[in-house]
């Protein structure tokens, strides 16, 4: 197997989808089971079953589309991943579009909504920058 990461078996099976989708385009027409057998192969594994495996012992990851629940300064929300790229550190820059805009400011004085916000999070969804209580910015979970 390479030293690759590999990524969660949602996006494993979303890479097989696409190559069916294409291939049938061209007039090719293989089976799903076929196509989970490449993806396998373009990703080093022996079948399928190996690179489900070891997908599985990964962190699922996080990806565009993908439905999450958290804390952004505090505040509780359920969104919805619009952009996301890791970092070789193993970093993830995210796009996030809330469900409901949260008010980020903590004053009586006025309010500041955001619907969508730019942070980075490890794969635990932490952010590495934190609050002046010592809190991280963003702590977001997969919203299964």
């Amino acid at each position: 197997m390479n030293t690759t990461t590999i990524p969660p078996r949602d996006v494993l099976k979303a890479q097989a989808k696409r190559l069916r989708a294409d291939m049938a385009s061209r007039g090719q027409t293989i089976s799903h089971a076929a196509a989970l057998e490449t993806v396998a192969h373009q990703w080093g594994a022996r079948d399928w079953n190996t690179l489900a495996a070891q997908a599985a012992n990964r962190h699922p990851g996080w990806a565009p589309g993908q439905r999450v629940r958290g804390h952004y300064l505090g505040h509780p929300f359920t969104g919805k991943i619009k952009a996301a790229r890791q970092s070789a550190s193993g970093f993830w820059s995210l796009t996030l579009r809330f469900d409901e805009a949260i008010d980020v400011v903590t004053s009586d004085m006025f309010s500041a909504f955001r619907r969508q916000v730019n942070t980075t999070v490890n794969a635990d969804g932490r952010s590495p920058q934190k609050t002046s209580d010592g809190q991280p910015h963003m702590v977001l979970h997969p919203a299964w």
